[in-house]
């Protein structure tokens, strides 16, 4: 009699960790979320099973963690998690004092000014889709970039003999939801990718060009009081290899991860 598949072949192999550890104490966890990930279950996203939460409880033993911040699922790069809950509870009211600053790698269509800063009010998301005809509350939204590199390839996408596109450090000094996307749609830079806010035909042109789509967006680096030694904290974050490889349409470029 044939043994059964898991008897004959051994248990099925636990998939790999996507999180890339960072920084670890006795009190944080940092990690690199790839993007396409989720950080944890949602209303709007009912169908996912897999999480950044779920694996960075696996890297931390099996024990709970806790996420102080969030960043979009099609975003990557620098994610925070408490390991327990006082020290989640101190750095989410640092993150509501603005005493967090946050930085971003961002590829965008256009040639952006040298530097500038957007202060430009969003009305909130509904967070759920049944609410989402209801008005929204209107709040203040703040956002620095500086230019690091421009780029013109010989590529006709909207009508132009070429495209240009910049390279931007971004910084946001408030919290709201896809506030650095709507921003740079706001000042008509959006961000390379960008489903919901960019521009189609340079998404297509990338995807095709480089073999799938992603957004060029990155986080890069945070900057805090720690919450239990209160000692300066930098944690930087090298933007991952999908997000490199687009770039490569810059012949300079500077250090990634020393914004």
């Amino acid at each position: 009699m044939a043994l059964p598949l898991t008897t004959a072949l051994g248990a099925a192999a636990a998939p790999a960790n996507p999180l890339v550890e960072i920084y670890r104490d006795d009190w944080l966890l940092a990690v690199h979320k790839p993007a396409g990930l989720l950080v944890h279950r949602s209303p709007i996203d009912r169908h996912e099973t897999e999480f950044a939460l779920q694996y960075a409880r696996q890297l931390n033993g099996g024990e709970h963690v806790y996420p102080v911040h969030r960043l979009d699922r099609p975003t990557s790069g620098l994610l925070v998690f408490a390991r327990d809950p006082e020290t989640a509870s101190t750095l989410g009211k640092a993150l509501m004092a603005g005493q967090v600053s946050k930085s971003y790698l961002a590829m965008v269509r256009g040639w952006a000014p040298e530097a500038g800063l957007i202060n430009h009010p969003l009305r909130e998301h509904a967070t759920d889709r049944r609410c989402k005809d209801e008005p929204q509350p209107i709040r203040d939204a703040a956002s620095r970039y500086q230019r690091l590199a421009t780029t013109e390839i010989a590529v006709e996408i909207e009508g132009y003999p070429v495209s240009r596109y910049s390279l931007l450090a971004l910084y946001p000094e408030t919290g709201r939801k896809h506030q650095l996307r709507r921003h740079m749609q706001h000042i008509s830079h959006p961000i390379i990718g960008d489903t919901n806010y960019g521009r189609t035909r340079h998404n297509h042109y990338f995807a095709e060009r480089f073999g799938g789509g992603r957004l060029m967006l990155a986080a890069t680096g945070m900057t805090f009081q720690h919450p239990a030694t209160g000692e300066p904290l930098q944690l930087h974050c090298e933007p991952e290899q999908s997000f490199v490889q687009v770039l490569s349409i810059f012949d300079q470029l500077p250090p990634l991860t020393a914004q």
